[in-house]
Order: C-alpha cells, then sequence, then structure tokens
C-alpha cells in the first residue's frame, strides 16, 4: 500500500540499490563514483551486509524489516528510483509495479551455476499454485539481466523464463578483482610469507539447508594431517550461515579455519580449491590454478536441493567422493597443474576485467 501511494510521487534522478550481497552492489557503486554520477544513490539491504554499505556515505536502509519507519523508506525509494539494481530473488518485487520509465536491473551474486534455481528448482514442484505465480510475477520485473557467459544467460532463461532481449553482455563487476595483478601478487606474497612455501588449500563447501553448525566435517582432519601436514596447509572457509566453529584439532598447524576472512581475499591468496556445488569456482577459473570438487553427498543433494544434469561433466577437476579419493586427487591436482581455462573461457566469456564501467555506463544511459 505504501509502495502504491508513493508512486504517485515524482520520479527522482536516484539508483537504488536492493542488496543481499556486497562485491557487485559495490563495485558497481565505485564506477559509478569514478564517472562522477549526479544520480543521488540509496543501498536497501538484507542482513548484515548493511555495515559494508554504511561505509559509503550513501542514504542506507534495512529491507525485509517490520520495523515501520524502515519500511517506509523502502517503500518510497523503491517507488522513486529511476534504476532499481536487485542481487538476489526479493518476494516483495511481486507487487512492486514500477512505473514504465524506470528500469530494473538484476544484477545476480554468482558467476555461474551448479544449483538449479528459479523455475529449476526442485522444490518448484511442490509449491502451492499461489507461490509458483508470485516466483513468476517476481521475474516478469527483470527488465535487464547482467551476465558474463552465454552459458549463464541459458540459465537465466530456463529459470526466470525469460527471453533473449533481457540480457546485457558486459561481464560481471566483481570478478574484475581477478585481473587486478598487483592485488593478486600483493595478497599472494603476504599468504606465502604467513604459511611459508607449503601448498595452501582453501575447502569452501557451499551451504546446505537447515545446516547451521557443523558436528562433524566430512573428512577427518587428523588423517589429512597425516598424509598431508608436511607439504600442505589447509583453509577452511564456511558459509556465513554456518555459526558454529568446526571441531578442529586444537594443536594442528595444518587446518585453519579461516570462515571471518573475506572469501576474495582467500581466493587469491591459495594455491589451490577444493569445493562442490558452490559458484566460487566459475571466479576462481580466472586464476587458472588447480580445483578438486569433492561432492561426498551428491545424490541426496540433487534430490533435495537440485544440480545441473551435466554437473559431472562441467566441473573443471578431479572429483573426490570420499576421503581417500580427496587426498589422492590433492596430490595429483599438485602435481598435474592447472586445467580452468576452457571452463573460464566459457563461463566468463564478457568478464575481462572491465565489467564494473561497462554497468555503470549502462546506469548512466538509462539517467540520460
Amino acid at each position: 500500500m505504501v509502495f502504491s501511494i508513493c508512486r504517485l510521487l515524482p520520479l527522482k534522478n536516484k539508483i537504488v540499490f536492493v542488496a543481499s550481497f556486497t562485491d557487485n552492489p559495490l563495485y558497481v557503486f565505485h564506477a559509478l563514483r569514478k564517472q562522477h554520477v549526479a544520480a543521488e544513490i540509496i543501498f536497501l539491504c538484507r542482513g548484515k551486509v548493511i555495515e559494508d554499505f554504511r561505509k559509503t556515505g550513501c542514504s542506507t536502509f534495512p529491507i525485509e524489516t517490520f520495523r515501520l519507519r524502515h519500511l517506509l523508506h523502502a517503500a518510497y525509494h523503491l517507488a522513486t528510483g529511476k534504476v532499481i539494481i536487485v542481487d538476489n530473488y526479493f518476494a516483495f518485487l511481486s507487487v512492486s509495479h514500477f512505473r514504465r520509465n524506470v528500469t530494473c536491473i538484476q544484477l545476480w551474486h554468482a558467476v555461474g551455476a551448479f544449483k538449479t534455481f528459479g523455475l529449476c528448482d526442485h522444490s518448484i514442484a511442490h509449491r502451492t499454485k499461489r507461490a509458483r505465480e508470485r516466483f513468476k510475477q517476481v521475474y516478469s520485473h527483470f527488465d535487464k539481466i547482467i551476465v558474463g557467459s552465454d552459458a549463464m544467460e541459458q540459465i537465466f532463461h530456463q529459470s526466470f523464463g525469460l527471453g533473449t532481449d533481457h540480457f546485457i553482455h558486459t561481464g560481471i563487476p566483481r570478478t574484475d578483482l581477478f585481473f587486478d595483478q598487483k592485488k593478486i601478487e600483493k595478497i599472494r606474497q603476504e599468504f606465502h610469507r604467513q604459511y611459508g612455501n607449503k601448498i595452501i588449500i582453501l575447502y569452501a563447501p557451499t551451504f546446505r539447508d537447515n545446516q547451521t553448525n557443523l558436528n562433524a566435517l566430512p573428512f577427518n582432519p587428523n588423517v589429512l594431517e597425516e598424509k598431508l601436514g608436511n607439504n600442505f596447509v589447509f583453509l577452511l572457509k564456511f558459509h556465513p550461515l554456518v555459526s558454529q566453529k568446526a571441531c578442529l584439532p586444537s594443536h594442528s598447524g595444518f587446518i585453519i579455519d579461516c570462515s571471518d576472512q573475506p572469501i576474495n581475499t582467500l581466493l587469491l591468496g591459495v594455491d589451490m580449491l577444493i569445493t562442490d556445488y558452490s559458484s566460487i569456482p566459475f571466479e576462481f577459473a580466472l586464476l587458472d590454478r588447480p580445483m578438486i570438487f569433492f561432492p561426498y553427498d551428491m545424490e541426496n543433494y540433487r534430490e533435495t536441493r537440485g544440480l545441473t544434469e551435466d554437473y559431472l561433466e562441467t566441473v573443471p577437476g578431479p572429483i573426490a567422493e570420499n576421503e581417500e579419493q580427496l587426498v589422492a586427487c590433492i596430490h595429483q591436482a599438485a602435481r598435474r597443474g592447472r586445467e580452468a581455462a576452457r571452463f573460464s573461457q566459457i563461463w566468463n566469456k564478457y568478464s575481462t576485467g572491465q565489467s564494473s564501467r561497462q554497468v555503470a555506463q549502462y546506469i548512466v544511459s538509462l539517467l540520460e
């Protein structure tokens, strides 16, 4: 109701970011600042990311809150902004009917996808008809979708049910970091000063539904240390929603929980990545470093959450199904070298280090 009332007010030369993640919106924000854009910039934030956006000095408000003051601010800015940029699925969009001269841009938080989502999500078959219609209404508000590849465009086409005229091939802003050679080299040097000449492995699994703590790791840390400890160091990065730290051997300097560190810093600093269904490999591939995939619960995950049909054929590295295979793959990957270049060419086709600037230029064109 508040949104509908605010629609009666004049549109303003205003860019409104609706953010649940930090990187993409901030990269675009800084690119807009470099172009000295005169438009007002507003951040409407989901969860803890609001703290990062407050540092910009722009007006920043929480969204999906029950506080009336915040709801009023959010509805007002959504209804009077000329460009709306979202980075996720937000249910309120189903009833946010923007005016004709407003452009809503979907700047998705992942470069690629192994997991199904949107209309391809396995859970959609169990949703009510009303819920399915709400999903379609949300997707119908995406006037434009930023993509980094034709492969991701095809996934969006199937997941959102939108045609080719909705897609913009600027590349994904957050990938610009992976072209900053000076920063990469600086972080690499810092990591190897800290961990010596050992090969640095990052284990970064995706989030599992209903997983709020770590009762057990999918491997025995003592076994890994026994077999790898002389030449490797093993960093852990768990999803922010996993609140309880992993139970690690207190004396161990081999396995280190780095969940509090930014994921991009870890990706730039390590020599090897181990993950499962996460979207992290799509960016890490730009560094052309070894990757190992550890989908120890693949059948269950495929059934409950959903995976792309060609997951096993798509991943750019060896696959381990258990602890023994994981150790073998680590030794093989360290010797075999890099396999990510072809994967990156497919999924980062339009991400060439200039994506933030190109997205900012497109936004500016909408304000003119």
